[in-house]
């Protein structure tokens, strides 16, 4: 057995290059990086394609990097190439989701609660899934609001005007607040060009196409309130991390799917404001949000659960 790293273990991010599943490896990268610095080597699994039958032996393409200490992985498309991975090195083996074969079983598994994991020391139990945002270093005292639109899924009937007519809502209620308005990938055309439109002095559109990669960081960490459509689920945890008090606007849920359970939890934990209680967020004293920084709770257990791994 090789001796102990206590400090900066060579970490292999294995990724399928999907926007989701690339801020929960990045989330969990940085809160690594800076915990036990980490030595972080991104590899793209499409550049390294293996079959089952070579993954099952341990036979891994050419991946000229350092040898890994620590392999983490998130989205199905990466499984064989971890699998490949952890035959071949011996490294610790992460998944940021339920493993897909249990042949393949990793050494950790975090996953989220809305996935119902099982109760076991090899997995962590997470509040939604990992993201790369900060906690604010200062709490927003400007009147700075956010407003997060998503689309039509699955767990949520989408109503495109009782969006926009609850943007209106808090343009008026709150005229001496600024309110910046972001879209996403599934938000409908026709809302779109109504947002676009938009006349109020206090209300700002941002295209999410015409928004840089950071973009959400750096707003998030000068906002004091965010509003998110609850179909937009990431985005949710997203503002909760940043620290911001955090309110739903209000959809009517589909079903009662582990989603939909998910965001009920949160209301119920007090984490985040229905839309009929927006008087009461809108009043609460900026940096009393409540605090949850599920990535920097990842790396603390995967750092604690590697130096386990070498004793």
């Amino acid at each position: 057995m090789p001796a102990p790293k206590l400090s900066g273990p060579v970490v292999w991010l294995l990724t399928d290059n999907k926007p989701g599943h690339k801020n929960q490896l990045r989330g969990l990268a940085e809160r690594l990086e800076a915990r036990a610095e980490a030595q972080l080597v991104w590899v793209e699994t499409h550049k390294y394609p293996v079959s089952w039958a070579r993954a099952l032996l341990g036979i891994t393409p050419a991946i000229e990097h350092s040898k890994p200490d620590i392999i983490v992985a998130a989205g199905s498309q990466t499984q064989k190439l971890l699998l490949a991975c952890r035959k071949r090195y011996d490294a610790m083996t992460v998944v940021l989701m339920r493993p897909a074969l249990p042949f393949a079983k990793p050494d950790l598994s975090i996953i989220p609660a809305h996935d119902n994991p099982p109760d076991r020391p090899d997995v962590l139990i997470t509040r939604g899934v990992l993201n790369a945002i900060k906690p604010q270093e200062q709490p927003g005292e400007a009147q700075n609001g956010l407003i997060l639109i998503g689309g039509p899924s699955e767990h949520y009937e989408w109503d495109g005007e009782a969006i926009l007519g609850q943007v209106s809502t808090l343009a008026d209620e709150y005229r001496d607040w600024h309110w910046t308005v972001t879209s996403s990938r599934r938000t409908p055309a026709a809302l779109l060009v109504q947002l676009t439109d938009i006349q109020r002095n206090n209300v700002t559109f941002h295209h999410h196409e015409k928004t840089g990669p950071n973009w959400l960081i750096d707003t998030l960490a000068e906002t004091r309130t965010t509003w998110v459509s609850p179909d937009s689920v990431s985005m949710v945890y997203e503002a909760l991390t940043a620290g911001t008090s955090t309110g739903l606007l209000d959809l009517k849920a589909r079903n009662n799917s582990r989603v939909v359970r998910g965001l009920e939890s949160l209301k119920a934990d007090g984490l985040v404001t229905e839309w009929q209680d927006r008087a009461q967020l809108m009043q609460a004293e900026p940096g009393k949000a409540p605090k949850l920084w599920e990535a920097d709770r990842a790396a603390e257990w995967v750092i604690r659960k590697f130096r386990e791994f070498h004793q």
